[in-house]
């Protein structure tokens, strides 16, 4: 069985991603890229779906566990009545794209302090999603042990120890005493090549280290929260795939909101929206750079014609997205079905080009020049929006039941038209500047008509719901925190939609989002409630809030997408990138409010 969601850590290499329990059990790795199939797969089920678990022989070893710095380098210490040792787990950073594509590395570093310990293998190996099991062999040596695996396209191979086969896996074992270090290596390759030489692991490990370090120093954030703001913005790059460009909205895929229901998604694509937000979170804090590399990889993604416009692609722009379930696999805790794929992809969601417009406004406010593309582009985006205009969406809870105008949607729509024409008139670009500023007009009329039911926000047209969505009305400069409808509209979602203290996206009760079953607190939505309450003078709840969902973190500081306030337990795909920014935005906040009168 796996471990709970939040007794998981990430390694990374910016293209793929590990999670690593508290037990020392690699129990999901995709390979060679995050939204490849798995090859460790026992997060939704168990060991016969694929792990690689590390840990002492002596089951009564306890273990810590942290990052080496500002570093994806997992440094788990085992300790026993009378031993002490390390496992550094870590994904060597591999800088050379030409490299990167004929192979991935893993590696497990075991680290001698005390005494002796005596470490066991658990090796199973299961491609393309637990449904092959491949063709394992010994090629190496007694002194130079390597087992190779290999299953259609792919092939892995494992070398540092000597491993048997067991009952459909391979077990083996080995000691460590003070001061003696043992490398153990996985590497991926395309099957039709040959076994990749061995990595100088002290190079790699240190190349890794630096890369992660030198890049965290340059975060720019002098308010309260900084190491959780530096570990979530970490945690934002790891998402970002190191070639394409695009930002991955989580590392797992089919984890529930509702442990044993069906709300069970995968989030291992480019949400423009998610990653439109990753971006301004990046452009507050220095990372300029990044939004030049994702502005070309929209770019590359939208293509022609922006009718053809989608709300996610794959890390490279892919669009065949097509949602279909994996019965090979039992569900985590037996939350079923479990999908690939998201069928959300085919969606309208009318906030997406309002978000995308509000980040590439934010970055040539921070001055990011013009490509010879990047307005014709944004132009095409607010073409295609004015010709949506009047059409119903999914909005940007992606509903599966019938569409609405939601309000939040609405807003987002006046907001692309508002950045197109500051676009015109704060930096001399071109474009039919009247008519953008007529259909802003028209947008705020209909939202401040329609959208406004006995003085609050509502979440769609007709009805007297409010949803969280709500609250970034003012992040996006639609009105102002204080506005007395905002007011009201946090008064009603303090009302109907917190629980424990945390707030929930929706009353799933009313049936909007046409699916069974309930969820968890949705903790983006908390930590906009932080930035409400500091940006209206509730300074002490501010914080109070923000110290509680941070302390909802891990051990390393991951956060997955959801919170059960009542089984104390994480939720939903981890580590959620809405959830991080939503804290480095709570953060940033708290820190412009630090100084003003209470």
């Amino acid at each position: 069985m796996a471990a709970r969601i939040e007794d998981y850590a990430l390694l990374s290499n910016c293209r793929t991603a590990a999670l690593v329990s508290t037990t020392g059990s690699i129990d999901w790795l995709c390979l060679p890229r995050l939204d490849s199939p798995s090859v460790f797969g026992a997060l939704l089920g168990d060991e016969a779906h694929g792990r690689w678990q590390l840990r002492p022989a002596d089951p009564d070893a306890i273990c810590t566990r942290r990052y080496d710095g500002d570093t994806f380098v997992l440094i788990t210490r085992w300790e026993s009545a009378d031993a002490v040792a390390e496992v550094h787990d870590f994904m060597p950073i591999g800088l050379d794209p030409d490299v990167a594509i004929r192979r991935t590395d893993l590696v497990r570093r075991i680290i001698g302090v005390q005494g002796e310990m005596r470490f066991a293998q658990r090796l199973s190996i299961r491609f393309d999603y637990s449904r092959g099991m491949p063709w394992v062999r010994q090629t190496g040596t007694e002194s130079h042990p390597c087992l190779v695996a290999m299953g259609g396209p792919d092939a892995v191979a494992v070398r540092g120890a000597r491993l048997t086969a067991a009952d459909h896996r391979h077990e083996g074992e080995l000691t460590v005493r003070a001061g003696e270090v043992r490398n153990l290596h996985l590497t991926w390759f395309p099957s039709h090549r040959d076994v990749p030489p061995e990595l100088d692991t002290d190079d790699e490990l240190e190349q890794t280290k630096s890369w992660w370090q030198e890049w965290a120093d340059r975060i720019s954030h002098d308010g309260p929260r900084r190491g959780d703001v530096v570990r979530s913005l970490l945690i934002l790059r790891a998402l970002t795939n190191h070639e394409t460009g695009g930002i991955a909205a989580a590392a797992t895929m089919a984890l529930p909101e509702e442990i044993g229901g069906e709300r069970n998604w995968d989030y291992r694509y480019v949400w423009l929206r998610d990653a439109a937000l990753t971006l301004e979170a990046l452009l507050d804090h220095g990372f300029l750079v990044v939004a030049d590399r994702w502005r070309e990889w929209l770019l590359r993604a939208v293509a022609g014609d922006p009718g053809d416009l989608q709300i996610m692609y794959g890390l490279a722009g892919e669009r065949d997205l097509l949602e279909r379930e994996l019965p090979a696999f039992p569900g985590y805790e037996g939350s079923r079905p479990v999908r690939i794929g998201n069928g959300a992809a085919a969606q309208y969601q009318a906030d997406v080009v309002g978000e995308v417009l509000v980040t590439l406004s934010a970055a040539r406010s921070a001055g990011l020049d013009e490509s010879e593309f990047s307005w014709p582009l944004e132009r095409q985006l607010v073409r295609f929006a004015s010709e949506q205009i009047e059409r119903p969406d999914q909005g940007l809870w992606e509903i599966r039941g019938e569409p609405h105008h939601f309000t939040h949607s609405r807003v987002m729509m006046w907001a692309a038209f508002d950045r197109a024409v500051r676009g015109v008139e704060e930096f001399g670009l071109e474009g039919p500047v009247d008519r953008w500023r007529g259909l802003r007009d028209r947008m705020r009329e209909e939202i401040d008509t329609r959208g406004v039911v006995d003085g609050h926000f509502v979440q769609y047209y007709g009805t007297n719901e409010v949803d969280a969505s709500l609250l970034l009305l003012p992040q996006v400069g639609y009105c102002e925190p204080g506005d007395p409808r905002m007011l009201a509209t946090v008064d009603r979602i303090e009302q109907t939609l917190m629980r424990d203290g945390l707030v929930r996206r929706y009353r799933t009760g009313t049936g909007v989002d046409g699916l069974s079953g309930t969820e968890g607190a949705f903790l983006a939505c908390s930590f906009w409630l932080v930035e409400q309450y500091a940006l209206t003078g509730r300074r002490e709840e501010a914080h109070a809030l923000m110290d509680r969902l941070c302390g909802l973190a891990n051990d390393v500081g991951m956060l997955s997408e959801e919170y059960d306030t009542v089984a104390g337990r994480q939720l939903g795909n981890t580590p959620q990138a809405f959830s991080h920014l939503a804290l480095v935005r709570a953060a940033d906040a708290l820190t412009r409010t630090a100084h003003r009168p209470r």
